[in-house]
């Protein structure tokens, strides 16, 4: 059994490392990611602090798939494919929560994709635009 962060809610778990280059990489606890993300507002060093926050990333096409994992990759570095289940989402805003084992993911939708076309507990699988972001909870 993995020792990774059991996931309940729209954030995500990990420690933050800030970047000289305006990147923030966020480690997830229980597994081997280190995620490098745009940070949005302040961010502080947390040094090895688990803190709690939103990734959000502008998905492509996002397919339901019937076989697979949750995963994020690559392991290290920006994401660029996503792998989960859809625990919730926000019409109004056409955005998917995916659970990816171990972090959260905020998926917004390409224009020709409604988030009402998926439902809670569906396999998806996506790649990611450059430059997904941060943001760390009140």
């Amino acid at each position: 059994m993995s020792d990774a962060p059991i996931i309940t809610g729209p954030e995500s778990l990990g420690i933050l490392i800030p970047q000289d280059d305006n990147f923030v990489t966020l480690k997830v606890p229980g597994t081997d990611y280190q995620i490098k993300l745009v940070p949005t507002g302040d961010i502080p060093d947390t040094g090895s602090e688990v803190i709690n926050g939103i990734i959000r990333a502008d998905a492509l096409r996002i397919d339901v798939i019937t076989a697979g994992g949750k995963y994020i990759e690559p392991v290290s570095g920006r994401p660029r494919r996503i792998q989960g289940r859809i625990t919730g989402g926000d019409i109004a805003s056409n955005t998917l929560i995916v659970n990816a084992g171990g972090a959260v993911i905020h998926a917004k939708l390409m224009d020709l994709q409604k988030a009402s076309d998926f439902m809670i507990g569906q396999n998806v699988s996506f790649d990611v635009k450059a430059g997904a972001t941060f943001e760390l909870s009140k």
